[in-house]
């Protein structure tokens, strides 16, 4: 019998007595919540999850032989309200400052993040009103010149995480961890603005956006750190047909978290910008994060970013193509194309012809107007 087999097995290997009454109490609390609707098991089995990675190993461990696991690491972070706390941000930022609290403050944040004001179109710290302002600060008009020897500069300052062709409508966001092409850009659709048929597979949809015989699809991702410029400029001459806003999550971007969730960038909120250039397809996808309380693009006034209620999985259509203007939206290279409230990433996805030659390393910093690449 069962007790008899307790009786050989020695006293080291029997189980502490202590254990047996908070097993059967465990065993009724877990039957519970499994009854528990899921929104309501999240809730309670969240505060528990946070122990069992806080404290000491093997603290927690008599709740295993009772059945219950811990969430995931990424479920847990998945978890944190990040867009409610990136609109407390957002309102914090545009609190006015005292005088006298600027210039301490500014320069706190100056030596953390390494930000060289000697670029500033004001160095004056008391200029700024409030933290969104310093943020958003511009340059001196000579601090970033514009190549014009290279088909396509850097919009913005960065660190360049990936770069290269995209292979099976997989796009890398940093080495070795991918996120579906489709997922990122979303669905095709007949408009008149994109004047081809929904894709219904890898390869068809990867043909939606290749459109001339010979060429190939590239991509390049731009990582904004706190401290770096904030504004994004057009990388070349092109022409804004489309945008589509992604409301979603807003998780942290940085390299490290980029390795650690796959598909980061399809979680996120983001706004891609599709359109053409003279090589074919030309997309920027701006990507939002944490504490980004706001994407602006200039020319686009109808976009509102961070909204409290979405859902999930939606987004919204833009056209820029309309009777009176049939072109879109011309921007040229260089020219002013939108901001981030805080750093975040700067996603390019475009057609050019097979000799397409990136000038990158994966890891270095770049500046806004430095050339990407050139044919």
């Amino acid at each position: 019998t069962m007790c008899q087999s307790e009786a050989r097995r020695g006293p080291e290997l029997r189980p502490a007595k202590w254990l047996y009454f908070p097993q059967l109490a465990l065993r009724r609390r877990l039957g519970q919540l499994s009854c528990m609707s899921k929104p309501a098991l999240k809730l309670r089995s969240w505060p528990l999850t946070v122990l069992y990675y806080l404290l000491p190993l093997g603290a927690l461990r008599p709740l295993s032989r009772v059945g219950w696991r811990p969430v995931s690491r990424v479920a847990l972070y998945k978890s944190v309200p990040t867009r409610l706390l990136s609109r407390a941000w957002g309102r914090l930022n545009q609190v006015e400052l005292p005088h006298w609290l600027r210039r301490p403050v500014y320069s706190l944040y100056i030596w953390t993040f390494g930000v060289n004001m000697k670029e500033a179109a004001v160095e004056d710290l008391h200029h700024y009103r409030n933290l969104s302002e310093f943020f958003r600060r511009k340059l001196k008009p000579q601090a970033r010149p514009v190549c014009g020897l290279h088909s396509v500069i850097s919009p913005s300052d960065g660190k360049i995480l990936n770069f290269g062709q995209v292979k099976n409508c997989e796009v890398e966001q940093v080495k070795g961890v991918t996120y579906s092409l489709e997922s990122f850009l979303g669905p095709r659709i007949p408009t008149e603005d994109l004047p081809f048929p929904p894709a219904t597979s890898c390869g068809s949809f990867r043909s939606q956006l290749v459109t001339r015989e010979g060429n190939e699809l590239y991509h390049c991702v731009i990582y904004l750190a706190p401290g770096d410029y904030h504004c994004f400029h057009s990388p070349t001459d092109w022409t804004v047909s489309h945008r589509r806003h992604f409301p979603g999550s807003l998780m942290s971007v940085n390299p490290g978290m980029a390795r650690w969730i796959k598909e980061l960038f399809c979680h996120n909120e983001r706004v891609v910008l599709t359109g053409d250039w003279k090589h074919g397809f030309f997309s920027l996808t701006a990507v939002g994060a944490t504490n980004v309380g706001s994407i602006r693009i200039y020319f686009d006034q109808d976009l509102h970013t961070n909204s409290p209620r979405y859902s999930k999985g939606s987004y919204n259509d833009f056209s820029f193509v309309t009777h009176m203007n049939k072109e879109g939206i011309p921007m040229r290279k260089g020219e002013h194309l939108g901001e981030f409230n805080l750093g975040s990433t700067i996603v390019l996805i475009f057609e050019a012809p097979k000799d397409f030659n990136f000038k990158l390393k994966a890891g270095q910093k770049i500046r806004f107007g430095e050339a990407l690449g050139s044919l």
